[in-house]
């Protein structure tokens, strides 16, 4: 039978095409996760952006706005949940959870910086580091704010407050590998890696960011096994499931490009909007099947707050 690594991108069961397999996989722990990221070492600031100078410059105008207002929402939320993430690794049960989790907010300042390299030699934001990140923040909507600056930051600042607050430490978790991680992130990487390696640009981009994808399905890959712990529970499986039914909408708005409503459809560089929600959609669906989680609990799992 082939293992987990064999059958999957990073242990992350959202890339397993074959569903039959979902109900026989056995997740990999913290302890492996961390094996697996030693194994993977990669740095920021070697990767030559000289040819995406050139696609860049090549590139229509209309073009230009989609490829930043997506690539501001990944600037923006990498630094985000790198300067929000301490209050899980300060909520750690295990030493193994802690070297992972550690590991994994190095990473996110990495790819904050991956970002900020591309901002600054390819499309030519000009200043520092923190004027850069203010003016992508520009092209941010209201449900991005709302998730990223409101309820990570909430969820992160209950666990600073008491890292032994279960309860918290799954809402944490739901909030930012189920969500922000594995419903955002990792959609908006298929997309943008798909329109990228089809018209052949900005191969230097693509390479931090397909590291970035694979550092990002270890990340979720993490957050699956730890709710899959939680969700024996009945009341953290309900807990979860209302959580996700809270903040799935949010997301559908952080989705939505600039210049079009929720719920709107729309096409941006050739890839329409029933494309990047059925991919969502998907990937999230696979991971909670796994986990034990219905995002429409039947009356019998429900359990009051």
């Amino acid at each position: 039978m082939a293992n987990l690594l064999e059958l999957t991108s990073q242990g992350d069961v959202a890339t397993i095409t074959d569903e039959s397999q979902l109900s026989k996989v056995k997740l990999m722990d913290p302890q492996q996760l961390y094996e697996l990221w030693e194994r993977q070492p990669w740095q920021s600031h070697t990767i030559d952006f000289t040819q995406d100078r050139e696609d860049w410059a090549s590139l229509s105008d209309e073009d230009k706005d989609y490829v930043v207002w997506f690539l501001s929402s990944f600037f923006i939320g990498e630094e985000r949940v790198a300067t929000q993430f301490n209050g899980l690794v300060g909520a750690y049960e295990t030493q193994s959870e802690e070297h992972f989790l550690t590991t994994q907010q190095v990473d996110e300042a990495r790819h904050a910086q991956h970002f900020n390299n591309f901002y600054a030699n390819v499309v030519g934001y000009d200043g520092t580091f923190e004027q850069r990140l203010e003016r992508a923040r520009e092209d941010l909507n209201d449900a991005f704010k709302h998730l990223f600056d409101d309820v990570l930051v909430d969820a992160n600042r209950r666990l600073l407050a008491d890292p032994t607050d279960l309860e918290a430490k799954v809402d944490f978790v739901t909030t930012y590998h189920m969500v922000i991680e594995g419903t955002l992130a990792l959609t908006g990487q298929h997309t943008l890696t798909k329109v990228f390696e089809e018209r052949g640009i900005l191969p230097g981009f693509l390479e931090g960011f397909r590291m970035i994808s694979q550092d990002e399905h270890r990340h979720v890959a993490f957050g699956t096994w730890f709710l899959q712990q939680k969700a024996k529970d009945p009341a953290l499986r309900a807990r979860i499931q209302r959580t996700l039914q809270e903040l799935i909408p949010v997301a559908a708005g952080v989705l939505t490009p600039k210049g079009f409503e929720l719920g709107e459809s729309y096409e941006i560089l050739g890839v329409s909007s029933d494309e990047v929600h059925g991919f969502a959609f998907t990937a999230l669906t696979r991971r909670l099947k796994v986990i034990g989680v219905s995002l429409a609990p039947s009356e019998e799992e429900a359990v009051p707050a």
